[in-house]
């Protein structure tokens, strides 16, 4: 019988790490899947509970170094945790950046073009380098030594591994040359030591570890406020007396009372009274929907103004809104990290490096300077210096930053330098139409007036709608506003639940509904009206009607316009040759007519945010990498679920926090800019690995023949990593 269980796990700290873990997880006997995420440090194991268990798995993977818990519940580590871990992380920078510079500064000392730099005897003297030194790599650095350790134990090489070798060769070989030279040469401060090459290596790759730290502060916030629009409480109707009781607890059949103004809080059908419901959560449209005996109403939503009487359908494990939760929760667990190149690399590099200092050792110690162990030694010591990682560490974080910082600039946020990297490789475009294509809110298209002048007819309708919260009154009285000053007051207004509203204005007996609420009264309609409200309706508007003291007065046609940089933006995602598909919650109609204004040809319409996530996943399945684009708390799974999500900034805080990359303004051109910031970082990445690569490749054997010493590979090294930084910063000039 197979079982799916969820894991917390902590001490990965490269790709190789959780790589690590499901290889050694999907060898267990009855293991069928296993998938870690670094960034979010969970895992989703299923397995076969008769074969194995899920305490024979975590014993596994804590076997190998690591630390793995079960999640019964949503047990994400808490704020405090992680504000604590990133202030200690922060302070370790801080700490060894400060003991580094005065071995920075003295470094000056073995330049004569910076003769002109005065520097203090004391930092040059090698008692106090390394009384400097050993914090940062002993203390500071412990944490290398022990991931290092970690994984050897687990049959690994990690970028900790080169770190470890670099540092503590640099270290130790300078701490060799302070106690045999001191007592031989009466100046010690004129020997050429490398401490400050330890110590540079250690604070700079503690910089990286704490903005990548900063960065996993933001994955699990979805998570979060999407449990937090789950209601706790609802008042269950049992034996004729309305009771408080725990969500939890309420079963279908069971009959819970909602009042106006309250969040839904479990899935249901209304078996009594009729009110608006706000859906936007599920359906991303701003216009709510009716609700009267007999339809659906689900958790999350909002009731704005009738009192419902509503059966419970489903369990509180089972409502719309928990699977929503699922589906982002599955989606975090199982969207695997890049595996990126450097981490890769190192996997075989590290043991060809070792075997490269040992045959430097022995071909030196046994054949060039027979019985020199010095000599020998040096050579080795510029041979792993010369490997140190330095260059391709920088070679994808410094890209990264400098592409995500020059988005910024544009009003794109990456939010994690992974997404950067893949962004530009997806091949299809999937746009939610409401709020991403369209303005997100109603707004007046079209007026027709019968015997009225325009301005009358809305000062009219604008004072009869004035007080009301709902979109397409906001929209009409927004209208209004543009054209009347002043609007009259309107008297005995009262809502038409489903229709529209009615009052007194000026004296007239003022009626605003739908076409639904004449038929429903049996008020008949000139025929020119009908067919103008039909047109109206078949370009995906809504229309409402206006009486006046029961006559027909006009017409307010009110829609989601489509913005204006959409088409402009349609059309540049063609030209680079993205495939585009329209999704989304509302009408045929109005999907047909949104397609049509930007030039989509491929849409579906009436999609539920279950069936954004199925239609992403098949596209994947068909060997797609899928870019969505949203900005509803409905499109929050089909964020997730995707190879990219990319929330309009316009939109709500969870589609922002579901997708990858935000853009502010909502600006659907920057989607594009956002593309080319990618191919270009991806091609600087690129070029930064060839450069660290050609370095090692030319420099190592250079290291390995003597005709490098230590100080001059530690010099060597430093320039190999100015270079992939320089490159990298030519990313703030790139035409975008």
């Amino acid at each position: 019988m197979q079982e799916t269980s969820y894991l917390n796990v902590k001490g990965m700290y490269c790709a190789a790490c959780a790589s690590r873990i499901e290889k050694v997880v999907s060898r267990i006997d009855g293991v069928h899947e296993i998938n870690v995420n670094l960034t979010t440090e969970k895992g989703r194991v299923s397995f076969n509970k008769n074969r194995t268990s899920i305490s024979d798995i975590i014993n596994k993977i804590n076997k190998i170094g690591y630390e793995a818990k079960i999640i019964i519940q949503d047990n994400t580590q808490s704020e405090l945790d992680k504000h604590k871990a990133i202030r200690i992380l922060h302070w370790k920078f801080i700490l060894s950046a400060l003991f580094t510079f005065p071995l920075a500064w003295a470094m000056f000392a073995h330049f004569k073009w910076a003769s002109f730099i005065k520097v203090p005897e004391l930092f040059t003297h090698p008692l106090f380098q390394l009384a400097l030194t050993i914090p940062i790599q002993f203390i500071i650095g412990f944490q290398f030594y022990e991931r290092a350790w970690k994984a050897l134990k687990s049959g690994s090489a990690n970028m900790d591994v080169l770190v470890v070798l670099s540092t503590s060769a640099a270290f130790f070989y300078s701490h060799y040359l302070t106690f045999t030279s001191m007592q031989t040469i009466n100046h010690p401060q004129s020997i050429v030591l490398y401490y400050e090459t330890s110590a540079f290596i250690i604070t700079f790759i503690l910089l990286g570890k704490l903005l990548e730290a900063k960065t996993k502060m933001r994955t699990t916030e979805a998570i979060k406020k999407l449990y937090q629009l789950q209601t706790k409480t609802a008042t269950l109707f049992a034996e004729g007396k309305e009771i408080k009781a725990s969500v939890d607890r309420l079963l279908p059949g069971d009959t819970i009372i909602l009042k106006p103004g309250e969040k839904i809080p479990i899935d249901g059908q209304v078996i009594q009274g009729n009110s608006m419901i706000d859906e936007s959560l599920l359906t991303g449209e701003s216009t709510p929907v009716e609700k009267f005996p007999g339809k659906n109403v689900y958790a999350g939503t909002f009731n704005q103004n009738g009192l419902l009487k509503i059966n419970v359908t489903k369990r509180d494990s089972e409502t719309t809104l928990s699977q929503i939760i699922r589906i982002v929760e599955e989606a975090q667990s199982s969207k695997a990290p890049i595996q990126h190149i450097a981490d890769k690399i190192t996997s075989v590099f590290v043991p060809i490096v070792i075997v490269i200092a040992l045959i430097t050792f022995m071909a030196w110690y046994t054949i060039f300077l027979p019985g020199n162990f010095n000599e020998a030694l040096e050579k080795v010591i510029a041979v792993l210096i010369i490997a140190c990682p330095c260059a391709l560490g920088l070679a994808t974080p410094t890209s990264v930053m400098v592409g995500s910082g020059r988005a910024a600039q544009l009003g794109i946020l990456f939010k994690e330098g992974k997404f950067l990297e893949l962004l530009g490789r997806c091949d299809t475009v999937i746009l939610d139409k409401t709020g991403t294509l369209t303005r997100g809110m109603p707004q007046v298209t079209d007026i027709y007036v019968d015997h009225l002048s325009e301005n009358a007819f809305l000062e009219i309708i604008g004072a009869v709608e004035t007080g009301s919260e709902h979109p397409i009154a906001r929209a009409i009285v927004d209208k209004t506003k543009t054209k009347v000053r002043l609007l009259p007051e309107a008297m005995h207004v009262s809502a038409l639940p489903g229709y529209g509203v009615k009052g007194n204005v000026n004296g007239m007996n003022v009626v605003l509904a739908n076409q639904k609420y004449f038929k429903k009264e049996n008020v008949p309609l000139p025929l020119r009206v009908e067919n103008i409200i039909m047109e109206l309706e078949n370009n995906g508007k809504t229309v409402m009607i206006a009486f006046l003291d029961s006559r027909f007065a006009g017409i307010v046609a009110v829609a989601d316009d489509v913005k204006p940089s959409s088409s402009i933006a349609v059309s540049r995602l063609k030209q680079i040759g993205l495939h585009i598909v329209m999704l989304t919650g509302d009408n045929r109609n109005s999907g047909k007519t949104v397609a049509r204004k930007v030039g989509i040809a491929e849409f579906q319409a009436e999609v539920t945010p279950q069936d954004k996530a199925a239609i992403i996943t098949n596209y994947q399945q068909n060997g797609n990498r899928v870019v969505m684009v949203g900005d509803g708390i409905n499109d929050a799974p089909a964020l997730a679920i995707s190879d990219i999500g990319v929330a309009m900034g316009t939109g709500s805080e969870i589609a922002i926090e579901s997708g990858d990359v935000t853009i502010i303004k909502g600006n659907l051109n920057r989607l594009v800019d956002a593309i080319t910031i990618s191919k270009k970082t991806m091609t600087n990445i690129k070029q930064n690995f060839l450069w660290a690569f050609l370095y090692n490749f030319v420099m190592i054997p250079f290291a390995m023949l003597g005709f490098l010493a230590p100080w001059l590979a530690g010099a060597a090294m430093a320039f190999s990593s100015v270079s992939v930084v320089l490159n990298s910063l030519r990313l703030k000039r790139a035409r975008i």
